[in-house]
């Protein structure tokens, strides 16, 4: 997503960032069914027309990858090279996961729930659908939703057609694509997407901790216009306003600062409503009197739980959860 993108509260589709980690699957929709099974009374068989019938919600999200900012760490790792663009916020409208569990009548002892997406691929030499499980006690309790469309239309091939899970608060690789199969288990899931893949490591061989909630980030829109090859910014001299969003998925937002100097002193901004719900990033703005000579712009966000973002990027294995300041180096003429 281009950084001048944050001006809207909802992202437009075609700027919403994406990953896909196999390819985008070919699905007709007439024929395509979302199997539910597992440790249930009921199992279910549903068509898109069944979901479309039942109760619908719509949740505002602001959505992250995991890898955000990896290229900013040092030295670097081999992934998708993220600069901090890998974010996007929609409206995803469907129906809640808790209560097609209801539905469904999920069995005493169950642990966790498998979603098992059409997209196939091989990866550290196995082959696999992608796939990822969560708890059935934050499902229930949560705001989770299989989602059948996004900003008033239905999902486009590459956002996960005909049907995703979304999962608010949490990193993008929850959110499994082109979903075909809900399994509740009586055990955690141990496939290479949970017990290899978006963990926390600094040795190869050490287990790691799971990422799970979005760490807190504020990001600006880059002042002024670009210079074309280096895309440094240039800036009119006098007073003006540096605006942004910020967002965490294990609070809320609580507060924005914003630094002209590179981090050495900070101001607080001022916070915007969370118009779009708790899932969702909030806007802030910051007056600055801007003077000539070269200038670094940083902002930094912290939520109710006390978390804020560091000032230097967290060194790991995978280059996951990189939430430091953004910098924007920034030259002012006048």
């Amino acid at each position: 997503m281009p950084l001048e993108a944050l001006r809207w509260d909802v992202t437009p589709i075609g700027l919403h960032y994406l990953l896909t980690h196999y390819d985008i699957p070919d699905v007709d929709a007439a024929d395509w069914r979302l199997a539910v099974e597992g440790l249930v009374e009921r199992p279910l068989t549903l068509s898109l027309d069944d979901l479309r019938a039942r109760p619908v919600v719509e949740v505002p999200v602001t959505m992250e990858c995991a890898g955000n900012g990896r290229a900013h760490v040092e030295p670097h790792v081999v992934s998708q090279p993220w600069l901090l663009e890998a974010v996007g916020t929609a409206r995803w409208r469907g129906v809640a996961v808790s209560s097609l569990l209801e539905e469904a009548g999920v069995k005493e002892g169950a642990l966790e729930v498998l979603f098992t997406g059409l997209d196939r691929g091989v990866e550290g030499e196995e082959e696999q659908a992608y796939e990822r499980s969560l708890q059935v006690a934050g499902l229930v309790e949560g705001d989770a939703l299989l989602a059948y469309e996004v900003n008033g239309v239905p999902l486009p091939p590459q956002h996960g057609y005909p049907l995703r899970l979304v999962v608010p608060g949490w990193y993008g690789m929850t959110s499994v694509k082109w979903l075909s199969r809900i399994a509740v288990l009586d055990e955690p899931f141990g496939g290479y997407q949970m017990r290899h893949s978006y963990r926390v490591r600094h040795e190869e061989d050490e287990p790691g901790e799971p990422i799970t909630a979005i760490a807190p980030r504020s990001l600006m829109i880059p002042p002024g216009i670009p210079e074309f090859l280096s895309r440094a910014r240039v800036v009119e001299a006098g007073r003006g306003e540096i605006v942004g969003r910020a967002w965490s998925g294990a609070a809320e937002i609580v507060g924005v600062d914003v630094s002209t100097d590179g981090g050495r002193t900070w101001a607080a901004a001022e916070l915007g409503d969370a118009v779009l719900g708790r899932w969702a990033w909030r806007s802030w703005r910051f007056a600055w009197d801007a003077e000539p000579g070269e200038h670094e712009l940083c902002c930094r966000a912290r939520d109710a739980a006390g978390n804020e973002q560091p000032l230097e990027p967290p060194w790991n294995l995978g280059g996951y959860v990189n939430n430091a300041v953004q910098r924007v180096a920034v030259t002012v003429v006048g």
